[in-house]
Formats: C-alpha cells, sequence, structure tokens
C-alpha cells in the first residue's frame, strides 16, 4: 500500500479540487435555486447548467493534456526550467482567478432580487442568433467582449478556476511525483480529486436547505474568501519568484527553515504549517480555501486587506450609483420608466432587500 497511495499527492489533488467544487456547487445551486425549471423555459435552465458542466469538462480535459506533457517533460527534460517558472505561472493564474471570481461574486450577491431581469437578459443572449443586429455581431470590441462575457459567463468562470486550480496541481504533483510509480501518482490524484468532488457535492446539496437570500450571501463571502486567498497568493508568488531569482532556485526544496524565506519582507514566519511541502494537509487546504502562508510577506498580507477594502469600495459606489439611478428614474416621466425597466439597464440593484 505504501508503494501504491501517496499522502501528499492526495492532499495536492483533494485541495485542488476542493477549491474547484466550492466555486461549480456554488453556480450550480445559484442556478437551481433562481432558475428552475419549472419557473423558466426548460432549454434555457439546461443550457446555463450545461454550459458550468462544459467550462469544467473543458478546464479538465485541457489541464490532463497539459498535466501529461508538463509532468512528461519534467522527468524527461528540463525539471529544474520549469520549476523555477512554477511560481511566476502560478501568481498570474491566481491573479487571473481571482478577478474573475470578484466580478462574479458581485452579479451573484444580486440575483436573488434580479430573478425576472436574468431571465430575460440571459435568455436574450443565449438564444440571439447569428443574425441578431447586437453587440455581439456589429458594435464596437468592447460591446461584443461583453457581449459574449454575459453570454458565457457561466461556461468562463469554472473553467478559468479548473485552470488555474488544475495548472498549480499538475506543478506540485509533478515535483512531488519524483521517485513514485505512474500508478501512484494516478490511484493518488484521483483518490484527493473524488474526495474533493465529494466534499463539493455536500456544499451544493447544503444549498438548497438555507433561505435564498442567506444562501446567496453565504456564497458569496465565500467565494470572496477564496478570491482574497487567490489575490494575496498570487502576490506571494510573485515575490517568490523574485527571491527565488536572487538565491538562484526554486526556495521551496530549502523546506521552511533559513534560506527559503526573504527576511527583508517577511511579517511572520514559522517553520511549521507549510501548506507546500508533503501535500500540506490541512494547512494545504487552508491555503487554497482562505489563501494561507506560513510564511507571509509584506505584499501578501498588504495586497490582502486592499483586496477587502476595494471590494468594499466597490459595493460602496455601486450602491450610490444605483440609489442616484433608482431617484432619476423615479423623477422621471411614466413612459422614460417604463422604457428603462424594460431595457434593464438601469434598474436599481441594491435599492431593494433581497427576495
Amino acid at each position: 500500500m505504501e508503494g501504491l497511495f501517496s499522502l501528499p499527492i492526495f492532499f495536492i489533488s483533494f485541495r485542488e479540487a476542493l477549491e474547484t467544487g466550492i466555486i461549480v456547487s456554488v453556480l450550480l445551486a445559484i442556478i437551481k435555486r433562481t432558475l428552475s425549471p419549472q419557473d423558466v423555459d426548460a432549454s434555457l435552465h439546461a443550457t446555463m447548467v450545461r454550459q458550468v458542466w462544459l467550462g469544467t469538462a473543458i478546464g479538465i480535459l485541457t489541464c490532463v493534456l497539459l498535466g501529461a506533457a508538463i509532468i512528461g517533460g519534467v522527468y524527461g527534460l528540463a525539471a529544474e526550467q520549469v520549476s523555477g517558472a512554477e511560481a511566476l505561472w502560478e501568481a498570474v493564474f491566481s491573479l487571473v482567478a481571482s478577478l474573475v471570481i470578484t466580478v462574479m461574486g458581485a452579479v451573484l450577491l444580486r440575483v436573488g432580487k434580479l430573478q425576472d431581469k436574468w431571465r430575460a437578459k440571459l435568455a436574450r443572449a443565449i438564444k440571439s442568433s447569428g443574425s441578431d443586429a447586437g453587440p455581439g455581431r456589429s458594435g464596437s470590441l468592447v460591446d461584443r467582449v461583453k457581449f459574449l462575457g454575459e453570454k458565457y459567463a457561466l461556461f468562463i468562470l469554472p473553467f478559468i478556476t479548473v485552470m488555474r486550480e488544475g495548472f498549480e496541481g499538475i506543478l506540485f504533483i509533478a515535483g512531488a511525483g519524483f521517485g513514485l510509480s505512474a500508478l501512484s501518482i494516478i490511484v493518488s490524484a484521483l483518490a484527493g480529486f473524488v474526495v474533493g468532488g465529494f466534499v463539493g457535492y455536500l456544499i451544493y446539496r447544503g444549498s438548497n436547505v438555507a433561505p435564498i437570500h442567506y444562501f446567496l450571501v453565504f456564497s458569496t463571502c465565500l467565494l470572496y474568501l477564496v478570491a482574497a486567498g487567490l489575490f494575496s497568493r498570487g502576490i506571494w508568488h510573485l515575490e517568490a519568484n523574485e527571491w527565488n531569482q536572487i538565491v538562484g532556485g526554486d526556495a521551496a526544496e530549502l523546506g521552511s527553515g533559513p534560506g527559503s524565506y526573504d527576511i527583508r519582507k517577511s511579517v511572520w514566519h514559522v517553520n511549521c504549517c507549510n501548506p507546500y511541502l508533503d501535500g500540506g494537509g490541512f494547512w494545504g487546504i487552508f491555503n487554497a480555501v482562505l489563501g494561507w502562508q506560513n510564511s507571509a510577506t509584506v505584499g501578501s498580507v498588504v495586497s490582502y486587506n486592499l483586496y477587502w477594502v476595494a471590494v468594499a469600495a466597490g459595493f460602496v459606489f455601486m450602491g450610490f450609483k444605483e440609489k442616484r439611478a433608482g431617484r432619476r428614474r423615479s423623477d422621471a416621466p411614466a413612459s422614460q420608466r417604463t422604457r428603462s425597466v424594460e431595457a434593464g439597464d438601469h434598474e436599481p440593484l441594491l435599492a431593494h432587500p433581497a427576495r
């Protein structure tokens, strides 16, 4: 059994699958709770669910192909070159995923009072044909990007999340898999993936119990906790990449002691609780979900706090903007108010409690 199962690879696979499962389960639960097939066109509901699963499946397939190429390359050619760029790649994927989750979280928080608007808006986007004279075809580049982003939003978020988590997991498994048989790597990774997916399924099932308002608030807070951790980890990896260039190698190979971190930028450092050694265990999961680091830097701590400041300021700004739009609409003639509601572009989103 010892040669067949690797606990570090299991924990690596589990924590990556858990974070992906959280995102996918939240999206599926929101679709089920707010746009059930009994209330909307069944084909529209099926299309939205299909987008989530298609984005997840394509992301997994891409990661499998990418993983086969990278792990084969690590074993055959250039392990040092791959590990040298590992921190930089993780930083890029973490920052992109954080941005996407942040934008999507703001949208999901408002779903409870936007059900009718979403039904009409997403139906127009998803059912739009190639002959439509809308921004998807004839508008400016910005309009077309916005149109496609809205149309395929439920595809983009799980795809990027799976790609980020999968790529990070591939790099870790490639490093932790030296000296192990191919069967041991496959069995351990699949076991972690299955367990992480099961936990995500439990989150999805539990979301059907809570009232929609509380569920939306809880799920959005969970998404933002993940996004804040991703943003902080992205900055941490940028600084780790800089330190790797200084020491001339992967500092993680030095363990948790002296030389593994830049003392000039250190806020705290503990030799235990390292999320990157031996799969990380609990601390690896803590790192994946909330961004924990046993060796925090000035950049990672400041960026984490600035992220929450930016999110809070963004919601304050949106609330102010939407209340002002609501006052303008209430002061406008009845005919203009009707057109504005039909257009669905200026409806005050935060002025009333969620249903």
